[in-house]
């Protein structure tokens, strides 16, 4: 009795070297999958080198909505020998792999990227399922357990598609092996090819004969698989969907909200995960709505710039210029990762001295030092609450999914302006570059809040001064923007009085000291509960999981299980780290017997 049908619940994964087009076959796949109505998530994990290493993409596409990736996978595409000693292990008995028939004799001891622990712990396994070490062999274990082996002769169809459109060398359309395999996988699932041609001319535009290229060549691949494995298991079919959607990755988010809250100015040095939201920023420092540039005045409603973004020469140059446009008025962030962050320190302690609202958007990945540049971590909480000689304020908020970077990118420049303080948003590697649908969030109760600024004729003089800092009338004193009539201060990097003059005294040292940290004491007042944190699970939950960032998707994903059998778990998910909702986080652990 064959098993049934599963439809619109798969686990698809591609890989390839470094540089060899998988990022952009997976952008493919995903974006047909997200265009016939399917929700899809997907991860991108490569090593931290421009060209030769192992990279791979996997993703899940269904029905509902996904939040998280998982390990086993249902089909396994690819042109070269590395991703199938890597992966094919991983392939479900009821899954396939999509492969080159011209690799089978590829011996494990021929690819030299492999480290020496996989590469040991594969030929245990081979040997334990009583074959030798090629990739032959590796198929022949995973066919033994029933997996499906799906043959393309890669070359072949390359040699096709060169004599169609006369190409007179292969390496011309080298990469066109990726949508080979991406168009067997769908040929494999059944899904209506004419999505993929959709999605090849979506992320090809303006340049046509690459997109007749990659489809004339997944055509041919599409139509193969199929008729070698006609009844695969694993289905995808295309769904009538009429609400919008997005489909982006972490740092896209993360980028849209902070233009949505108004951003107009950004600085950053290249630096890995970070680098991807400054440069999707450059891609769009000219952004219409409806016609029309977000600042018209800026070359004409026709050519309106949205806002600048600056690649400085290295971090201390990028935080500097960036706190040098909040003084202006701007609302300015820098986008970082970990070593960026650390080189930051002193600025980011200028700007909390000095009050100015400043956003830092930390991408975290793993460390020390250079550490791991391409892989994820959420190492970098306590350095983010803590980091810096002495001891200066700051907020901390934490995404933990799209939906979040949306929302907390803006909102990081409406806490940094009303409390006159750096904003640290965090994010990681997982978020970063992962890829999901999700639905337009609802923005409507948000709104952009400048804090107190010190604007109009305030009757400022010579013996009524401009007090920037002052320490009269609570925690945080009006703010004016520099080249404002009458309204002279100073800045500099030691402690001051209410003008900004350097002092020594004992005590306005601590007064300036109590009136910067009051601010969090407010910030703690006024921040709602739903921005702090959210619950989810049944009111009587008897086990409590707390936790923050990225593992959000993962949890509910899994969660949702659980409830569905009935399991009493609660979820506390916390987003605002600092200034920590102490009072309302102790309730909810009072209420758990297990935490």
């Amino acid at each position: 009795m064959s098993p049934a049908i599963q439809v619109n619940d798969l686990s698809w994964l591609i890989g390839g070297p470094q540089g060899s087009g998988v990022d952009s076959s997976a952008n493919v796949f995903a974006r047909a999958c997200a265009a016939g109505g399917l929700n899809v998530f997907g991860k991108r994990e490569f090593y931290s080198n421009i060209m030769g290493e192992h990279s791979y993409f996997a993703l899940r596409a269904h029905t509902n909505i996904v939040r998280s990736h998982i390990d086993a996978v249902n089909v396994l595409a690819t042109f070269e020998a590395e991703t199938l000693f890597r992966h094919a292990r991983a392939v479900t008995d009821d899954g396939a792999i999509v492969y080159d028939p011209a690799l089978a004799k590829t011996r494990l001891s021929d690819i030299p990227t492999i480290e020496k622990r996989l590469a040991a712990d594969l030929k245990t396994y081979l040997i334990s399922h009583g074959v030798g070490e090629t990739i032959g062999d590796l198929l022949a274990a995973a066919k033994q357990r029933g997996v499906a082996l799906v043959p393309i002769p890669f070359k072949d169809l390359l040699d096709q598609i060169a004599d169609e459109f006369q190409i007179d060398q292969l390496s011309k359309i080298s990469r066109v092996v990726n949508m080979l395999a991406v168009g067997a996988s769908f040929g494999l699932l059944g899904f209506d090819f004419a999505m993929m041609r959709a999605s090849l001319e979506e992320v090809f535009r303006a340049k046509a004969k690459i997109v007749n290229m990659n489809a004339a060549g997944a055509q041919k691949a599409y139509d193969l698989a199929r008729s070698l494995v006609p009844d695969f298991r694993y289905r995808l079919q295309t769904l009538a969907r009429k609400e919008p959607r997005l489909f982006l990755t972490g740092s896209q988010a993360t980028a849209l909200g902070k233009l949505y809250g108004g951003m107009r100015f950004q600085t950053y040095y290249p630096i890995t995960p970070a680098s991807d939201e400054s440069e999707f920023l450059e891609e769009n420092e000219i952004l219409d709505v409806n016609g029309h540039g977000l600042v018209p005045e800026a070359g004409g409603k026709e050519k309106g710039a949205s806002m600048l973004v600056v690649q400085t020469e290295d971090e201390i140059a990028a935080v500097t210029m960036a706190t040098g446009a909040a003084l202006t008025g701007a609302r300015s962030a820098t986008a970082t990762s970990g070593p960026g962050f650390s080189l930051m320190m002193e600025g980011i302690g200028w700007a909390s001295i000095n009050e100015v609202p400043l956003v830092i958007t930390l991408y975290q990945r793993a460390g020390p030092s250079t550490g791991m540049p391409t892989r994820h971590e959420q190492g970098d909480l306590r350095f983010a609450l803590h980091a810096g000689h002495g001891e200066s304020p700051r907020i901390v908020l934490a995404s933990g999914d799209f939906e979040e970077c949306i929302r907390d990118g803006f909102l990081a420049f409406n806490y940094a302006d009303r409390y006159q303080m750096p904003v640290i948003h965090l994010v990681d590697k997982a978020l970063a570059n992962s890829y999901a649908t999700i639905a337009p969030p609802d923005l409507s109760d948000l709104r952009i809040e400048r804090g107190a600024l010190a604007f109009g004729n305030n009757g400022y003089s010579k013996e009524n001064p401009y007090k920037r800092f002052d320490l009269g009338n609570g925690p945080v004193s009006p703010r004016a923007l520099l080249g404002q009539e009458e309204t002279i201060f100073w800045n500099t990097g030691d402690e001051h009085d209410e003008l900004g003059h350097i002092t020594e005294d004992p005590g306005l040292r601590n007064a300036m000291m109590e009136k910067r940290f009051a601010k969090l004491d407010l910030a703690s007042r006024e921040i709602p509960d739903d921005v702090k944190m959210a619950y989810f699970g049944p009111k009587d939950a008897g086990t409590l999981i707390v936790s923050w960032g990225s593992t959000k998707g993962a949890l509910l994903d899994a969660l949702d299980r659980l409830w569905a059998e009935g399991a009493k778990i609660g979820y506390l998910h916390l987003r605002l780290i600092n200034p920590f909702p102490v009072d309302a986080v102790r309730k909810f652990l009072a209420k758990a017997k297990r935490r």
